[in-house]
């Protein structure tokens, strides 16, 4: 198991936090929010996707948050999530979708190019990102 330092752990927990209050969200008091950025090309029902990614979220902030055995590799699948989460992103700006605070177009945008930084999180914070690069120097 790769070592991480105090602060890799305080952001990995506040990561946890914040994927636990978020997935709960999905199933509860911003619902509907999430729901307006489902993509109109995702082949499922909006709520259905919203409670299953809500689930995820959920999952994550778990693993996260008490699975230290295998914290490298949940912090690549919370890496994965985000990546996989970014069209509802675009499609929030593209459609122009008022949600969480988000109502200009300069707002939504800069949310856009914020994102990289929710995949950097758990792969810094998990140690994953070193993992791969001593990996590939060995």
């Amino acid at each position: 198991m790769e070592t991480t330092t105090k602060t890799q752990n305080l952001f990995r927990i506040l990561l946890g936090l914040l994927l636990l209050f978020t997935g709960t969200g999905h199933l509860t008091f911003v619902r509907a929010d999430f729901a307006g950025q489902v993509p109109d090309w995702v082949p499922l029902e909006k709520d259905l996707v919203v409670v299953l990614s809500g689930i995820v979220e959920i999952l994550i902030g778990l693993g996260l948050l008490f699975v230290t055995k295998y914290r490298v590799a949940v912090g690549w699948i919370a890496a994965a999530f985000f990546i996989a989460i970014f069209p509802g992103n675009y499609a929030q700006y593209v459609n122009r979708v008022d949600a969480f605070g988000l109502n200009t177009d300069e707002l939504r945008l800069t949310r856009l190019f914020l994102h990289p930084l929710l995949v950097i999180w758990p792969l810094w914070s998990t140690g994953a990102w070193s993992a791969m690069i001593k990996k590939k120097l060995v």
